[in-house]
């Protein structure tokens, strides 16, 4: 275990405040659980991608595991690209280049779940 003993925490969704990501419009992030509630090894965070939106293709040096909330959207993994839909999973391991759109007329959002590391993001458009 990476942190120390973690005190359990009940986070309410109207507590959860949600911000724009410069790196594309129409994409925004809100952290569900992080350093404030006191997570030792993982932080939680919900991003929500309104109709249009874009995200750049980038690289993270930490691993996101992913599962999609809401919508039906567009993301490319490496070589390989899925369209999403509500319940499912996606694992983007470091390193990996992958991207986000949302073509659809309805906001899509997904849970991303990464260690508690420093991360760097790299844009590669």
């Amino acid at each position: 275990m990476i942190g120390s003993d973690p005190t359990p925490h009940l986070r309410r969704a109207a507590d959860v405040e949600y911000e724009s990501v410069e790196l594309a419009d129409g994409l925004r992030k809100g952290v569900l659980l992080g350093d404030d509630q006191g997570t030792p090894n993982f932080d939680m965070r919900r991003f929500v991608l309104e109709p249009g939106a874009r995200v750049p293709r980038h690289t993270n040096e930490v691993e996101h595991e992913q599962f999609v909330v809401e919508g039906d959207y567009v993301v490319g993994i490496g070589e390989e690209t899925y369209t999403v839909s509500a319940g499912d999973s996606l694992l983007v391991p470091a390193g990996v280049e992958h991207w986000y759109r949302n073509d659809s007329d309805t906001r899509g959002s997904f849970l991303c779940v990464v260690p508690k590391t420093d991360d760097r993001i790299e844009i590669r458009e």
